[in-house]
């Protein structure tokens, strides 16, 4: 197949890449702008490269015409969990998505491979847009925890520097670590409540600072600058105390404010207007 026909083949699986990792990003900011917790801790994606679809056609006697159907992982999204349960979560949400469709689960994490292996892979049917109009293809989501992501990426590493034949004292050590791991993400499950506690008061506090910075600096446009300077400063003298009710007091008063604001400025415009008609 000439280089010309390669690019024309993957050009639908980049965009579908690059469509499903913003997507699921903003599964993510929607759970972080609502306060929530996210299962989503990270996104990537890659198309999988020529090299790699050859040999895999290879290794599995896949032909031309075959490629698209079987070469099931040619556009591939990967999606990082902190905990075991988290995986799930995300699998849901992908299930309950009108703009894809799950045809194939694989579900390593249950199932672990003999080599240590654990991962959660969902094939996907993902439909794309091109110049020459609507592209059906077949994607592969991998959800995996932090934990899980580690192990598989040396793993890998190791497999394609021993081209499958690694060796016996290799592969004995990569399956303790598998182990291993497995105590690890149930040992983080253990405190995952007080994490996202954690986690979701950081959350809280980072919005309520974007939220309040965001009114100082409407207010400047429209009112009298030291009082804004003046509440500019006690915003950064509670912001100090690190006490989170103070400020969410410090939001509603600034919104009662704020609203005021707005509503002379309104006013004034619409009194402004009737004297130049």
């Amino acid at each position: 197949m000439e280089i010309r026909l390669w690019r024309e083949l993957l050009i639908p699986y980049e965009l579908a890449v690059k469509e499903l990792v913003m997507k699921f990003n903003h599964l993510k900011k929607e759970h972080q702008e609502k306060d929530l917790y996210s299962p989503i801790e990270e996104v990537t994606g890659r198309v999988k490269s020529i090299n790699s679809i050859l040999e895999k056609m290879q290794r599995k006697n896949i032909s031309w015409e075959e490629l698209e159907e079987k070469v099931e992982d040619i556009a591939g999204v990967r999606i990082i969990c902190q905990f075991y349960e988290d995986i799930e979560k995300v699998a849901d949400l992908i299930r309950n998505r009108s703009d894809m469709q799950v045809l194939e689960i694989k579900d390593y994490v249950t199932h672990m491979k003999e080599s240590g292996y654990r991962s959660y892979h969902m094939i996907i049917g993902y439909s794309t847009e091109t110049l020459e109009g609507k592209k059906e293809i077949r994607a592969e989501i991998q959800i995996r925890t932090l934990a899980m992501n580690f192990w598989a990426t040396i793993e890998h590493s190791l497999q394609y520097k021993y081209k499958g034949n690694m060796p016996p004292h290799l592969a004995e050590r990569l399956t303790n670590a598998a182990n291993s791991i497995i105590q690890l993400d149930t040992e983080m499950s253990s405190v995952r409540n007080e994490v996202m506690d954690a986690q979701n008061s950081m959350l809280h506090q980072s919005n309520l600072v974007a939220d309040i910075l965001n009114n100082i600096e409407n207010l400047y446009h429209y009112s009298n600058k030291r009082e804004v300077a003046k509440i500019q400063d006690e915003f950064y003298r509670i912001y100090k105390r690190k006490d989170l009710k103070q400020l969410e007091r410090f939001h509603r008063e600034l919104d009662i404010i704020a609203e005021g604001y707005q509503a002379q400025a309104l006013n004034f415009k619409g009194i402004e207007g009737s004297w130049q008609r």
